[in-house]
């Protein structure tokens, strides 16, 4: 084989590089994971079917996925809008927004909880204004969703962002020369290209919003039944000293979350593929 037909690798040889990722992935991921598995195995199905189905748990549940799957949606619009200004736009103070979205990264996360429950309790300077409008955040459910929204929107935004800033602007350019409204621009030529790039800060969004305890632990006020969170329940659990019980709540949790970004990247896959198709049919 001539040298000109080699291909050139920066990193060492695969078996070394695979050999290294599986050793990482083994000690970060796999091993933390399978002792889930091994601990709740020490139960019977009936014990594990039982633990998970308690109201109480069933009821965190709800309240984690269901709050989780919503803030990533509020999170994919809005993140969405904040990444066009950010890219499209400019205007004073702009670089301090830029900065500003990365806060949630840098803050810990029971700095951030305990900013929330100053700003939305009734008598916070925010809660202060909702509260004679009959709306009650802090120590509700609702505020469990403000506190997911606040920690996921720099996924959507820092996903969304690259991707806006290497899109040509002649492309709708060229729609509203051809007749295009603005609408139809956006939902025919920029929504296909931004679509999966959104799925992915969705995604993001969700993945770190289903474990979050440290920012909802204290806006949350952690009623059982009404704004308790399935994280609390495996801490409650975990200080009762009941370890399968509290593997058997974190190996639930595992799964439903598996199953829900399963089907987030199948719906990417099913977006490519069908945009591949279209492309193809207009060739």
């Amino acid at each position: 084989m001539s040298i000109g037909s080699r291909r050139f690798h920066v990193l060492p040889g695969f078996h070394l590089t695979l050999g290294y990722t599986i050793a990482y992935l083994s000690l970060i991921v796999l091993i933390p994971l399978s002792s889930i598995l091994l601990k709740t195995m020490a139960l019977s199905f009936e014990q594990f079917w039982a633990i998970v189905t308690a109201p109480r748990v069933v009821a965190s549940f709800k309240l984690s996925f269901g709050a989780s799957l919503i803030a990533a949606a509020i999170n994919a619009l809005f993140g969405l809008m904040l990444a066009w200004c950010l890219v499209r736009y400019r205007f004073p103070g702009k670089k301090l927004i830029d900065a500003l979205v990365d806060l949630p990264f840098a803050l810990p996360t029971a700095v951030a909880g305990i900013a929330l429950t100053a700003l939305y309790a009734p008598k916070g300077w925010i809660g202060s204004l909702l509260e004679p409008q009959g709306i009650k955040v802090a120590f509700t459910s609702l505020g469990v969703l403000v506190a997911l929204i606040f920690i996921g929107l720099p996924f959507v935004v820092r996903t969304v962002q690259p991707v806006l800033e290497d899109l040509e602007t002649e492309l709708e350019e060229a729609a509203a020369s051809l007749g295009a409204r603005r609408w139809q621009t956006f939902r025919h030529v920029l929504l296909p290209i931004l679509t999966p790039a959104l799925l992915t800060g969705f995604a993001l969004a969700f993945a770190r919003a289903v474990g979050e305890y440290g920012s909802v632990i204290f806006i949350a006020g952690n009623m059982p039944m009404v704004s308790e969170i399935a994280p609390l329940m495996i801490i409650t659990k975990l200080e009762q000293y009941d370890y399968e019980g509290a593997t058997a709540i974190a190996l639930a949790m595992l799964i439903l979350a598996f199953v829900l970004l399963l089907a987030i990247n199948l719906l990417q896959g099913w977006n490519a593929a069908r945009r591949t198709r279209k492309a193809g049919g207009k060739s």
